[in-house]
């Protein structure tokens, strides 16, 4: 009896709960930069693959990893194998970026499937094979990462009219050039 309270006791001990207001942003770049960038995106937009593969590295290069800018990643689901994977890249609530890159970076090996539960299934075996330690049926069944998701796409609608992905927000004005380097570094440029 005294081993299984022990059990239960260290079990319950080390269980997280993640409020929706304690959730931690996806961001990169410095914090106090001058220049916020937000990216609405949904993990099964080809468009928003093509930004991370295309546009991404050389804002990074250029603006994030400089201090001058940072990016905070938000969700906005565009159908339920894209919703399920947001809450897996919010799962471990520590603001990295690597799985958020990692499924966009091999968007074609995961989304596949007929149904949301061979969805499902092709990411859990994705993320186990690119050697994510991550307990997927806790990440898609936990509420507060849900609403945490959900939160992010009302909010881009109702405060940024965001209906496409991926939509940029410069300082709080929507993106609204064709989204490749070269346009995006001249918005950037105005304002540092």
């Amino acid at each position: 009896m005294k081993k299984i309270l022990i059990f239960i006791t260290i079990f319950f001990s080390t269980i997280t709960i993640v409020n929706a207001d304690d959730m931690k942003r996806i961001v990169v770049g410095n914090e106090d930069a001058k220049i916020t960038i937000i990216a609405f995106e949904s993990l099964t937009c080809s468009y928003c693959a093509n930004f991370h593969k295309d546009v991404y590295p050389q804002l990074k290069k250029d603006y994030l990893d400089t201090g001058l800018a940072k990016i905070e990643f938000r969700h906005f689901p565009l159908d339920i194998a894209a919703f399920n994977a947001a809450k897996i890249s919010q799962c471990k609530n520590d603001s990295d970026s690597k799985i958020l890159n990692s499924l966009y970076a091999n968007q074609q090996k995961w989304v596949k499937g007929s149904s949301a539960e061979e969805a499902n299934k092709n990411l859990e075996k994705f993320l186990k094979n690119e050697g994510f330690d991550i307990d997927f049926k806790a990440c898609l069944n936990n509420q507060e990462i849900e609403d945490f998701v959900l939160n992010d796409r009302i909010d881009g609608v109702k405060n940024y009219k965001v209906n496409s992905t991926p939509t940029i927000i410069i300082n709080d004005a929507k993106f609204e050039k064709t989204l490749n380097y070269k346009n995006l570094k001249k918005a950037l440029e105005k304002l540092i």
